[in-house]
């Protein structure tokens, strides 16, 4: 097998997929005008991704530990694309729902499997290396991808980004059926569903993880979610004009993950990381509810976004140093934690927007930020790094 060819695809893939799961943040306001509902109603479709994608990445570890990572990756994938493309031609709103549906339970399929995967195939020496890569390239998706939807969405209407994306899914998923290594066939009764949930599960240190990842998320796309909608309604931007902004705070999520590798070999890593988590939540108060120039909140947000973005990869390293022979498993019932934080940042940020307004999402960022910092000090705080 050919390592680096199949790295850029795994790669290629995780950038395609965190995109599809992006991609509503700029089309929020145009998606509400077409259809004739409010834009928080219309934030309900990411909810609605964001859960189907949870149920999905949760039940996909136990299948692609037993049986292999090659089929679950061509069935996501190509999947995938048959949703995305199909959203591209939906005719109301309740359709457009049914299809992110799909789309969240096709694409919850590829981050664990995908992880998995180059776990497989990597010496544990680089593994670590390889992973920062994979995250480098989903985070890409922030910098590059969503201002790209922007941009088309701006020239071409709301629709087009969604024929490019699943054209470039389908291909995807084609070079995966030639070139994704072929797993071995797996012994006879080796498929075990329950019992690698019961393993995971019986780990306080994983418990406390999927805890804290969830409340972070929840901040995290509670801002990210309503960043553009914020410019285009407190600042006059066009759809188009906010792609330079998602595209500045998009490097966030980069920066943050790169952090998050210093972060992991720290003797207080759950202090570090949940004084981020806090500072993160801060800058989102800010953003959300002090009256500031329009670059000077892109400002704060890309600030917001680099310190809540350095939990998510590092509770992932976490998983896959105590799963054992569970590592999709694992990835997979954090993945799901970092999904159903994605329905708690576009539905209660959308709740709390219809509520009291911009500044109430603010205060909903910073509240579960403090709680997840609480939960860190009291499941992680007293542990050593090796525990």
């Amino acid at each position: 097998m050919n390592q680096a060819r199949f790295l850029t695809l795994t790669g290629a893939a995780m950038f395609l997929v965190q995109n599809v799961s992006l991609m509503l943040a700029p089309l929020l306001v145009e998606l509400a005008a077409e259809f004739d509902v409010s834009v928080a109603a219309a934030g309900q479709l990411a909810a609605a991704t964001f859960g189907a994608w949870a149920v999905s990445v949760i039940s996909v570890g136990p299948i692609s530990d037993s049986f292999g990572r090659r089929p679950v990756a061509v069935a996501g994938l190509t999947l995938l694309s048959i949703s995305v493309l199909a959203s591209a031609f939906a005719p109301t709103f309740g359709v457009l729902l049914g299809l992110r549906v799909m789309t969240g339970l096709s694409g919850g399929l590829i981050p664990p499997n995908s992880m998995a995967a180059v776990a497989d195939v990597v010496a544990p020496a680089k593994r670590a290396r390889a992973f920062g890569l994979l995250m480098a390239f989903a985070a890409l998706s922030g910098v590059i991808g969503v201002p790209m939807v922007a941009v088309v969405a701006s020239a071409g209407g709301w629709r087009v980004p969604f024929l490019v994306i699943g054209s470039l899914l389908l291909i995807c998923a084609v070079l995966h059926w030639f070139w994704y290594p072929k797993s071995q066939r797996p012994e006879a009764g080796s498929f075990s569903f329950i019992s690698r949930y019961k393993q995971m599960a019986g780990i306080g240190l994983f418990r406390t993880a999927l805890a804290a990842n969830f409340l972070q998320r929840v901040a995290f796309y509670g801002t990210f979610s309503y960043l553009a909608a914020f410019l285009i309604s407190e600042h006059g931007f066009s759809v188009g004009a906010t792609a330079a902004p998602l595209s500045i705070v998009g490097v966030g999520v980069v920066v943050g993950s790169f952090m998050a590798g210093s972060v992991v070999a720290s003797k207080r890593r759950a202090q570090v990381v949940a004084g981020c988590a806090i500072a993160g939540g801060l800058a989102s108060l800010v953003l959300f509810s002090f009256d500031i120039t329009a670059w000077g909140a892109v400002g704060v947000a890309l600030i917001g976004i680099t310190f809540i973005s350095v939990g998510w990869p590092t509770f992932l390293a976490i998983s896959t140093e105590i799963s054992g022979s569970s590592q999709a498993t694992a990835v997979g019932m954090l993945g799901a934690s970092n999904q159903l934080g994605g329905v708690g940042g576009a539905a209660l940020g959308g709740a709390v927007l219809a509520l009291g307004g911009f500044s109430a999402v603010g205060f909903l960022c910073l509240g579960v930020a403090l709680v997840s910092a609480v939960v860190l000090q009291l499941g992680m705080g007293g542990r050593k790094s090796s525990e």
